[in-house]
């Protein structure tokens, strides 16, 4: 079923991709389209944390979501999909909300770790411990009240703007650890629409999860060289 991706970067790199370990955080908008694109390239050990159930307005711009789950849970949901989509993956699942005082455990032995979470203090423990263990990881920034896919970038933390979520995290991660600002890190360059109500555009969080996972898989390949 990988042949063509094969055909793009050789056996010797997809193998290293299915030797891989990789933790996502996070399967809504964002992180479903983020497993989506690493399943169909090759991942084959992965787990996926959400405590989160299906809503009926998930279904917008969640690609797990449809009108026959609500209710159900997502990881649920999730590794059902994967299944149809590659059996011999190994997959996961983490059902409960994450503390930050559990991060550094569990991130432990993972290759990569994937953020797509929207909890603040959450995404800036991952960032932090994964810098101090030496662990790859990418978080994504906010991609609500957004219209644009094409404004959405990839570069440090520390280079984000016109974010208000990134500057949150610029602001929590740099009072406890400056360094892990050189993270990388999905965001957009569009002035996000104010609105006293979070909205959503499909094609935002699904190009930002293909964003994720095409910086996973190209981080990992590029170590053959």
């Amino acid at each position: 079923m990988f042949e063509r991706m094969i055909r793009i970067i050789g056996e010797e790199k997809f193998q290293l991709i299915q030797r891989k370990k990789v933790l996502l955080i996070g399967v809504g908008g964002v992180g479903g389209y983020a497993l989506e694109a690493l399943i169909r390239s090759g991942i084959q050990n992965i787990t996926i944390a959400d405590f989160d159930f299906i809503e009926e307005t998930n279904i917008n711009r969640q690609i797990i979501a449809n009108s026959s789950n609500i209710g159900k849970s997502k990881v649920e949901e999730a590794k059902s999909r994967v299944s149809m989509i590659n059996p011999q993956c190994k997959l996961d699942i983490i059902t409960e909300k994450i503390k930050r005082e559990d991060v550094s455990e569990l991130v432990q032995g993972y290759d990569y770790v994937v953020d797509a979470c929207d909890d603040v203090l959450l995404k800036v423990s991952l960032i932090q411990v994964c810098f101090q263990k030496q662990i790859k990881i990418i978080s994504c920034m906010g991609t609500g009240n957004r219209f644009h896919p094409e404004e959405l970038a990839i570069s440090t933390l520390r280079k984000t703007m016109q974010d208000p979520l990134a500057k949150k995290i610029r602001s929590l991660v740099r009072k406890e650890m400056e360094v892990a600002l050189d993270v990388p890190v999905v965001w957009s360059k569009e002035q996000p629409v104010s609105s006293p109500l979070l909205g959503t555009f499909c094609p935002v969080p699904m190009s930002a999860g293909s964003l994720l996972a095409s910086f996973v898989i190209q981080s990992m390949i590029n170590q053959v060289k």
